[in-house]
């Protein structure tokens, strides 16, 4: 396989492809490198190659990379979040993609307020209403949105989506109009759409995707299952 410099640069170079054929500037989409189940050392050469905004899904494998690696690197959380684990995911996380409840955003935001935080939070709908993924359902996003300009101390981006492998660019479409809106109901501005993996990425970047999580074409095949 090519070297980790030359597979995040062919990325890039995709995601801006796919930002031309949309009429969008390749600066609106950021690469999060899902680095969960890599070493250290593995994010540390994909940070000397310039990347610097990491995904990690468990508090426990993440903490003691946190610690040894640089602290200009920006880790989001993108696995469930337990609410035993909120204050230390707050603690060393800037960003999380997987609220995927109004009780946990409400207990987040409390927890957020008690230790001066205010993370960056994405809201995981389960845009297809599969039964073996969680995440608000639409309906219950939407039933949300007067609740949600009370959290005073999460800045929520947007939406997070896992759709299904099939059709997967009209679920993106949808999960687009799904935070349109909710952008509209609530009065936030809600500029961000996490969706987008290795192999569906270029079609979540055509349907508005502002962060494409990207693993296994930057680090290669993990050697065990989650």
């Amino acid at each position: 396989m090519p070297e980790l410099a030359d597979r995040l640069a062919a990325l890039r170079g995709r995601i801006a492809a796919a930002c031309g054929e949309a009429g969008r500037n390749p600066a609106e989409v950021e690469l999060l490198a899902v680095s969960k189940t890599f070493p250290a050392e593995a994010v540390r050469e994909a940070y000397d190659a310039g990347q610097r905004a990491f995904g990690e899904s468990r508090q426990q494998e993440a903490a003691p990379k946190i610690e040894v690696l640089p602290a200009d690197i920006r880790w989001h959380f993108i696995g469930g979040l337990q609410r035993n684990k909120a204050r230390k995911v707050l603690a060393g996380f800037c960003c999380i993609h997987s609220v995927d409840s109004l009780r946990l955003a409400e207990y987040l935001d409390r927890v957020a307020g008690e230790d001066g935080k205010r993370p960056q939070v994405y809201l995981e709908v389960n845009v297809a209403g599969e039964e073996s993924k969680g995440g608000f359902s639409p309906g219950d996003l939407l039933g949300a949105a007067e609740s949600l300009p009370a959290l005073r101390h999460l800045d929520v981006r947007g939406l997070m989506a896992i759709p299904p492998e099939e059709d997967a660019r009209r679920w993106f479409s949808r999960t687009r109009e799904l935070r349109d809106e909710l952008a509209a109901r609530t009065g936030l501005s809600l500029p961000g759409l996490s969706m987008g993996m290795s192999g569906d990425f270029e079609d979540a970047v055509r349907e508005g995707s502002t962060v494409v999580r990207v693993g296994s074409a930057i680090f290669g095949n993990r050697d065990h299952p989650l």
